[in-house]
């Protein structure tokens, strides 16, 4: 019910883009997508995959496509979302709603459809994890008490990589000390430094 809310207060926002979302709302659920609301927009889906989302701003509205990579963009009207950051989304963007030919619309959108069924994703490399440098202090404590370093060993990379830069960033000797004190009894209990912070 809250994201039905949303999505009306989207499209029935006075905003002088209304016409021109309208129309593309128009557009995505005559290609048969189910509506929903995240991130703010309107996102289309089939078979609970994103495939695009409706936006609008100051100086333009558009639609971004999740895996606009795969599209064949013949009309060269696609943009990187976020160049640099951005790997797979692509990015249409309108100034006027006489911008919008529906029929190239559509059919980039059933184009976008159909690369989803047929499961095109794109595969992000993942950086090479780097040898954690295991500060004097944390090595002193592995090697006098065996629970603490087993316990260790059976954490995630990136929490034991949060516990040695912990360690490994304190300047004075005191500091060092209340650090490990601090986090002995989390790496026993199998949490990571941050947890807390996450939800």
């Amino acid at each position: 019910m809250e994201k039905q809310v949303k999505l009306d207060n989207f499209y029935n926002e006075d905003h002088q883009f209304k016409s021109g979302v309208a129309t593309l709302r128009k557009l995505a659920l005559a290609c048969g997508m189910t509506e929903t609301y995240k991130w703010s927009f309107p996102t289309y889906t089939v078979d609970n995959k994103n495939i695009i989302a409706i936006c609008k701003f100051k100086s333009h509205f558009g639609i971004w496509f999740f895996n606009g990579v795969f599209l064949n963009d013949p009309k060269k009207v696609l943009e990187n979302a976020q160049e640099g950051k951005t790997k797979a989304m692509r990015h249409w963007k309108f100034h006027e709603t006489s911008d919008i030919e529906e029929q190239t619309v559509t059919a980039y959108i059933l184009e976008a459809i159909e690369n989803q069924k047929k499961g095109l994703q794109l595969k992000v490399s993942k950086k090479p994890k780097t040898k954690i440098l295991m500060p004097e202090h944390l090595s002193i404590v592995f090697d006098n008490n065996e629970d603490i370093r087993v316990a260790f060993n059976k954490l995630t990379y990136s929490k034991q990589k949060d516990y040695a830069d912990y360690i490994a960033t304190a300047k004075q000797e005191k500091t060092k000390l209340s650090r490990l004190e601090k986090i002995v009894p989390l790496i026993l209990k199998g949490k990571g430094l941050n947890d807390i912070y996450r939800k």
